[in-house]
């Protein structure tokens, strides 16, 4: 931002220095992209024709909101509209920024375009512009006096008036992936904007770098950066980014041994009742960037196989939780997956569920399964009861306890008990009752 006692002055030259890396500036800024064929992610904004793309190059028209988490080019893109030729670039930010220097900008804005020179303006952390401020600013956007663009990491369907909003293209941004962070990490080490070659960055090291980035360029750059101040020579080494990043490294190897191996301590843990070490495995699991959807299935799982009856909310929470990261994402997600493994560990513990369903399909599969019994087949078909189908069919509900003695099961598996709860948890009670359903039915 510039000098605030300049700040509306009419400039000499456009204003897109805004951005520019001055001698000395952070890594991150140095590496800001000069060009739209230097951007990495976000092709789903990108593509040829789109609205955003058409706003770069200079031919948009249509003020735009870009919504994403931090780090992933909201205010990369507004470098590039600056550099737009034929328009005067202007930034506010909402942390400083207040009705006055916004309705500043707007005249000046004004001004301008009755020389044909139309002004963008640029507003960060839009979402924490009062209704005020946001509403002094309808008019010219409506009118395009100014063309809006806004960067923010809030949700703008609840941070932007609704006014503002639909006078805007909402554009989300998406996390950058291990494969872009990659690639500005190597253009980084290689570009002369960069360390220009003269520094080298370890396999482990870069693996690490990515881990922490968590799909933010900006931390990327960052721990990159403060890897390399230390680097003796240029050799930047995993214990070096573990010593400027002040956060160890988790020997985790995602698609090999340690994948398989931590997992099923986690399980293993739950099923065994240990939270503490449940939730070790959990932190390690989180911390090297496992995919929280990986967990939010094994929880999941585990809340049938190895839960089941004895607690029947355990699923319900297991199945929340997996909503919760599908809905949310991380690091948000990351409380529901602990509150899960803490439900899911205290628990009490049944495999009946496992145990009745692995008998009932063992006796299909040596070929007990007989024909349905009459009465039970459908009857809802012209002819049904010639067949005999449905005919002597009990209906429950006539009965004053809701249950009577009638057979169910095909002739080969008469007084076969599949399911057989435990006495742990809500089993014990469900037990009790099984045994009476079972009198019943079985006359």
């Amino acid at each position: 931002m510039r000098e605030e006692a300049g700040l509306f002055d009419e400039p000499s030259e456009p204003a897109d220095d805004l951005y520019r890396a001055q001698p000395g500036a952070p890594l991150a800024v140095r590496m800001r992209p000069a060009s739209l064929d230097e951007v990495v992610g976000q092709e789903h904004l990108l593509g040829e024709g789109s609205p955003l793309r058409r706003l770069v190059e200079g031919s948009g028209a249509a003020s735009v909101l870009l919504y994403g988490p931090p780090g992933t080019g909201k205010t990369t893109l507004a470098s590039l509209i600056s550099q737009t030729t034929g328009r005067r670039f202007e930034a506010l930010s909402a942390l400083s920024a207040g009705v006055k220097e916004v309705r500043a900008v707007i005249d000046l804005a004004r001004r301008r375009l009755t020389a044909g020179e139309q002004t963008v303006l640029f507003i960060d952390e839009v979402h924490r512009f009062s209704k005020t401020q946001q509403d002094a600013l309808l008019a010219a956007v409506e009118n395009r006096i100014v063309l809006l663009v806004g960067a923010t990491t809030e949700n703008p369907s609840f941070s932007v008036v609704s006014p503002l909003l639909s006078r805007s293209l909402v554009l989300q941004l998406q996390p950058l992936t291990e494969a872009n962070l990659r690639t500005l990490l190597d253009r980084a080490v290689a570009d002369p904007r960069g360390f220009g070659g003269s520094v080298t960055v370890s396999d482990d090291a870069a693996e690490h770098l990515l881990r922490v980035a968590a799909g933010d360029a900006r931390r990327l750059l960052t721990a990159l950066e403060a890897a390399a101040e230390a680097a003796p020579n240029g050799a930047i080494t995993l214990e070096l980014v573990e010593a400027s990043v002040d956060k160890a490294a988790v020997r985790y190897d995602r698609a090999g041994d340690q994948h398989y191996d931590v997992i099923s301590a986690f399980i293993k843990s739950m099923r065994g009742s240990d939270v503490d070490s449940a939730l070790h495995y959990l932190a390690r699991m989180l911390t090297a960037g496992e995919d929280p959807r990986f967990i939010a299935r094994r929880l999941v799982i585990l809340a049938s196989e190895d839960i089941g009856m004895a607690d029947p909310t355990a699923l319900q929470t297991a199945v929340a939780a997996a909503q919760v990261v599908a809905l949310i994402g991380m690091p948000e997600g990351q409380l529901t997956l602990a509150h899960a493994t803490i439900h899911l560990a205290t628990a009490p513990k049944s495999n009946a569920v496992t145990t009745a369903l692995g008998a009932a399909m063992a006796d299909v599969s040596a070929g007990k399964a007989g024909s349905v019994p009459p009465h039970l087949r459908d009857g809802h078909y012209a002819g049904a009861a010639k067949l005999g189908n449905a005919v002597g069919y009990r209906y429950p509900h006539d009965d004053p306890d809701g249950v009577l003695a009638q057979q169910y099961p095909p002739n080969e598996i008469v007084g076969v008990d599949y399911y057989k709860p435990t006495d742990h948890g809500l089993e014990r009670e469900i037990g009790r009752r099984v045994e009476k359903l079972r009198r019943i039915i079985r006359g």
